[in-house]
């Protein structure tokens, strides 16, 4: 298999970067408004975590183009430490915030510069440790699917065996391009939903739609439960890749909300 071939250039991976890139482009804008408790922000840290992460599955998806199917893993595995700061952060100002400590240093620290967030190993024993988000923790984590993942992306990364190192090479002709180019979709898949299952149990009102605020700027009275309504944007990335490849996840998201998800 040639980078230049058909199946390769084809592949549905290239769709589902742009799509997963414009939603959280579009989550980014959204959550804007949203003030990020027990920071000194003005502004919502997660907008621009959101758009960080947009930024690296653009560079994804250019460096695939090419066949450098190797330093996209090394991508994939940043873009899953995205995740699990972002996870992580959330929780623990959530955990840590009051109003006798209305400014949570740890984090506060960390967006000013002067002190870094724990290692990766850490925030995700944090993440698996806090109780309110069990339900979703469980599920992903009841096989060994994100164990073996990050496995891929480090071999990746560190060139722990010598294919890693044929696999950025989009000149040479490889038998099994296109299976690990499939491998890759599914990771990428894999970490979008995991994402996805945090922010929508831990942060449900990110999923709001727009209807409730527009009405209240337009100095009109919003439709009786508009704050429920869910952002269509939302409900379309819901269906075509929580709903659809982990429906076990996508009902226990539904049971723990009041958003109106379909």
């Amino acid at each position: 298999m040639m980078v230049s071939d058909e199946k390769y250039q084809k592949h549905g991976v290239f769709d589902d970067l742009t799509r997963y890139s414009n939603f959280y482009d579009t989550l980014g804008h959204s959550v804007f408004p949203f003030v990020s408790v027990g920071t000194k922000s003005l502004g919502n840290i997660d907008s621009y975590l959101f758009s960080s992460i947009q930024g690296t599955l653009l560079s994804i998806q250019t460096i695939l183009r090419d066949g450098r199917i190797n330093d996209a893993y090394a991508l994939l595995r940043k873009y899953y430490d995205s995740a699990i700061i972002h996870v992580y952060t959330g929780l623990y100002l959530e955990d840590n915030v009051s109003i006798q400590n209305f400014i949570v240093e740890k984090i506060d620290n960390w967006l000013k510069g002067k002190e870094q967030l724990p290692e990766y190993r850490v925030m995700s024993q944090y993440i698996r440790n806090t109780a309110r988000v069990t339900p979703i923790t469980s599920l992903l984590h009841a096989d060994d699917r994100y164990k073996l993942l990050r496995n891929r992306c480090n071999n990746h990364t560190h060139y722990n065996f010598y294919k890693n190192v044929l696999l950025n090479d989009g000149e040479i002709f490889l038998k099994d391009r296109l299976k690990v180019l499939q491998q890759f979709s599914n990771d990428l898949r894999d970490i979008v939903i995991l994402h996805l299952s945090y922010i929508f149990f831990e942060k449900p009102h990110y999923m709001m739609a727009s209807d409730h605020v527009d009405y209240l700027e337009c100095g009109s009275k919003p439709p009786a439960d508009s704050e429920y309504w869910v952002a269509p944007f939302v409900q379309e990335i819901f269906d075509a890749t929580v709903k659809k490849h982990r429906p076990d996840i996508a009902a226990a998201i539904k049971q723990s909300t009041n958003m109106h998800l379909a």
